[in-house]
Order: structure tokens, then sequence, then C-alpha cells
């Protein structure tokens, strides 16, 4: 580290779960975002903020006007624009040392698990059964870490699996895909605010992880936006998961 990226990062290295080694840990490191939106805003920002090295962004969406009651990433002047393309402007002006790959459309399968190439951890904010369950079946076969997170209405949920253990339980240990996933954002609504709560979790989560910090192997972490209430749930890896056991 330089002079200044100790000064910038100097808040962090004052930290003893952190110090040095933790943001050194932080500037090495290698994240992938799916999805921009709502949960991708916070998580996007936070960890450029925090110092993530790379940073590799992928969304098939462009910024509506609809999206920016939540989307802090995104502006009236962004309408229209790839929010890959959105999102890295506004990055850039956070923090210009990110490295930051742009990758604007829909993917899954074996295009997917090529982007998690190099990757050390995954974070999932898109707003679809289908896409996190494709994101998930990418980083079991790439055995890259995974946060995943979701908000409708006025309630969210939080997921982190260090997928790169054998032990760890996956995504479809918990959900069945065949599941229905019930309306969507535009069908539903939801709080602006409460995916900024989750989000800055979902970001918290991934800085953790990233620089070492002990945390259970799999938890599935539901918040109340009504109460304010977290509650945390603990499960193990399923026999019969046709992703993660086959």
């Amino acid at each position: 580290m330089n002079d200044e990226q100790l000064l910038r990062y100097s808040r962090h290295i004052l930290l003893p779960q952190l110090d040095v080694a933790g943001q050194q840990a932080l500037l090495d490191a290698h994240v992938l975002i799916y999805g921009l939106g709502g949960l991708g805003s916070p998580v996007a920002l936070y960890l450029a903020a925090a110092g993530v090295g790379e940073m590799t962004l992928v969304d098939f969406d462009r910024v509506d006007l609809s999206n920016l009651q939540r989307q802090i990433l995104h502006t009236e002047a962004d309408i229209g624009r790839p929010k890959t393309e959105s999102a890295a402007a506004r990055l850039g002006q956070l923090n210009s040392t990110v490295k930051l790959n742009l990758h604007s459309g829909k993917f899954v399968g074996a295009a997917l698990e090529a982007l998690l190439d190099g990757v050390d951890l995954a974070l999932d904010c898109s707003d679809r059964y289908a896409s996190r369950f494709a994101l998930n079946r990418a980083c079991v076969a790439t055995a890259t870490a995974l946060v995943s997170a979701a908000a409708m209405g006025l309630d969210g949920q939080l997921l982190c699996l260090d997928l790169s253990r054998p032990d760890s339980p996956c995504y479809a240990c918990l959900y069945n895909e065949s599941d229905d996933e019930g309306p969507a954002c535009a069908e539903a609504g939801v709080l602006a605010p409460l995916v900024g709560v989750v989000g800055t979790m979902q970001a918290l989560a991934a800085t953790k992880m990233l620089v070492g910090m002990e945390q259970p192997l799999a938890q599935l972490q539901c918040f109340d936006g009504r109460s304010g209430q977290w509650r945390s749930l603990g499960f193990g890896k399923k026999a019969d998961c046709p992703v993660c056991s086959s």
C-alpha cells in the first residue's frame, strides 16, 4: 500500500479485525456483482468505497424511471442507459482505482462460469429465482463463495455460502427450483430503504468473508422491515441436492 492508500483506508486499518493485512486482502480481491438494481447499488458502492480491487459487474437491463425510487447507483440522467455503464460511471467517481469489468446481458451456464474465473466471491443481487439458481449453479461448479440477498415489500433475507468448501450447502439445499417465486417487484412493490438495509448487510457479509473474519458455514438471515428485527437460521447440506450433492 502506498501513502495515499494508507490514508484513504485508515479507518479500516485502525480496526484490529482488519489492520493492514485485511485492507490488503480487499485491495487484492475480485468480486462479481450479479444485478445492479436496488440491492446491487449499495453493494457496489460500499465495496468500491472499501477498496475492493476488482469488480465484475453483470446486468442485462437499462435504467428506467421506476428504478430511481431505490436504485441509488443511477440518476435521472442515466435513464435509458445500460445499468453496467451507469454503475461504472458512478463507481469511477467514488474510487477511480477499482478495476471494473462490464458485462451487459443475460449470462447463465458456461458463460456465467467463465465470468467467475479468478473471482473470489460472487454477490447475487438479482430479483428472480431463475437468476439466483443460475448463479448458484455456476458458483458450485467453480467453488466460488456466494452471498445472496433478496428484498420484497417489507421483508428481506441474506444468505452466506462458502462454496469453496465441499461441506457447504448451496442455495438449492434451501429452495427448490420448481417453487413458485411469487410476484415480481413491479407487481408487489418494495419499500425503498429496505433494499438499502439488506444490500448494506450483504456488502458487510462480503467484506467479512474477504478479509477472513470467521462466519457460520451457512446462515440464512431474515429481516422484518415492520419491526426492524433480524432472525438467523442455520441449515446444512442436503443429501439429495440436485446441484451440490450430485
